[in-house]
């Protein structure tokens, strides 16, 4: 074998590498799409899920929280919320309803949004939906 590196030797070395990653890309892309209608609980979307969703979106919640591990980590994920409240939608409208926690230094503190009871469900119906979703055991502890 020749000691020099070729232009021919290099070009093959880089049209071989692109196909082979190209393959590698379309596999994935396959098994993606194959795999995420076994993962998905679309069917148990409601009306609340939806209002609980808007309300999620119109207060910018995603600005401190991380739902499912995108957002901000100003504040805790909320992914597994409704599991660690223990299943209960009521533990979750109560926490959002006693913000804000003042007089604690130091401390950041959820700001009061003074949603309606209707509201509050909707979230709660949300966060529970969430809890649903099949992350493949995201986020990795209870504690988000």
């Amino acid at each position: 074998m020749s000691e020099a590196f070729t232009k021919s030797m290099a070009r093959n070395i880089f049209f071989g590498g692109s196909l082979f990653f190209f393959l590698v890309f379309v596999g994935l892309t396959i098994h993606t799409t194959r795999e995420l209608p076994e993962r998905d609980h679309r069917e148990n979307i409601n009306e609340m899920v939806v209002l609980g969703k808007k309300v999620w979106e119109d207060n910018n919640c995603i600005g401190c929280h991380t739902l499912l591990g995108e957002g901000a980590y100003f504040a805790p994920e909320l992914g597994n919320v409704y599991t660690r409240f223990g299943n209960s939608k009521e533990a979750i409208k109560g926490f959002i309803m006693s913000r804000p926690v003042n007089g604690i230094p130091g401390r950041r503190s959820m700001p009061q949004f003074n949603l309606t009871e209707e509201e509050l469900e909707g979230i709660a119906e949300f966060l529970k939906w969430t809890s649903e979703v099949n992350t493949a055991n995201w986020p990795p502890n209870i504690q988000g």
